[in-house]
């Protein structure tokens, strides 16, 4: 179905620009993706928007015209609107000339197979969109399995965050739980749990790393609690050379998983 809506008073426009805060993501289980990019990536990852909003007077591109086959051949709807209300929407004021809709992915740990792939990463508290989606991109670059984040992280499906991963939160399985859930699943089948800290701790470089291999990084400002590196398998320090005493988690979590990800391949 396509229409249009010229009106910033339209019901459809504002509940796309509901989305925009949590409580309204999590009451619908939607939310919003922007650019062209970032659509194609889900939908040459088999996710389909179930709306796709487009800019009158865009430019032409033969991607957004497959997008626009696969969403009406799917029973989605196409919306042309003005590029004044898409920055109502999107919460930009230069706004992509393209944005979608989707429903929120399964995030539950039973959705998790933890040997589909030799590597994953995991992430507790972590609070900054921009870092959540950096560590999507690094679990995408590695050929991780995905990223598991464990207790209050920020919402992984933010305008922000999804915006930072480049398209990766639909390239990569994602799931949330609590620590309490996730050490007993972890426990209950092969897994090593591995995390940076100065705790009886060895070289991150040649480290015995094993599949599957889960790299834990903590929360931004306060890292990892006291009980959850006690549980770790393997704690690894890496060398700070300068006046800085500790790295950005998400830059810590890449560079750990860069040589996990160079032992299993080597083993």
């Amino acid at each position: 179905m396509r229409r249009s809506i010229t009106g910033f008073s339209n019901p459809t426009v504002k509940f796309l620009k509901s989305l925009r805060e949590k409580k309204h993501r999590k009451r619908e289980g939607k939310f919003l993706a922007e650019g062209l990019r970032l659509l194609t990536d889900a939908r040459e990852s088999g996710r389909i928007p179930e709306m796709l909003v487009m800019a009158q007077g865009r430019d032409p591109h033969p991607l957004l015209d497959a997008l626009e086959r696969d969403v009406l051949a799917a029973g989605g709807e196409v919306v042309e609107t003005s590029e004044d209300i898409l920055s109502k929407i999107t919460g930009k004021d230069n706004p992509q000339a393209v944005c979608g809709l989707f429903s929120e992915f399964d995030t539950s740990l039973s959705g998790v197979d933890r040997h589909a792939a030799p590597l994953w990463l995991v992430a507790q508290a972590m609070r900054d969109p921009g870092n959540l989606g950096t560590m999507l991109r690094t679990a995408d670059a590695v050929g991780a399995g995905g990223l598991i984040l464990l207790d209050d992280c920020v919402d992984p499906f933010s305008v922000e965050a999804v915006r930072a991963s480049m398209g990766a939160i639909f390239t990569q399985k994602l799931a949330m739980a609590r620590w309490e859930e996730f050490l007993p699943w972890l426990r209950a089948d092969a897994g090593q749990l591995v995390a940076a800290s100065l705790r009886e701790a060895v070289p991150y470089r040649g480290a015995p790393y094993a599949g599957p291999c889960f790299v834990m990084v903590g929360n931004e400002s306060q890292g990892l609690p006291e009980d959850y590196e006690l549980a770790c398998d393997l704690r690894v320090t890496m060398p700070m050379k300068g006046r800085a005493d500790s790295l950005n988690a998400a830059v810590a979590g890449a560079v750990l998983a860069y040589e996990v990800l160079a032992t299993l391949d080597a083993g």
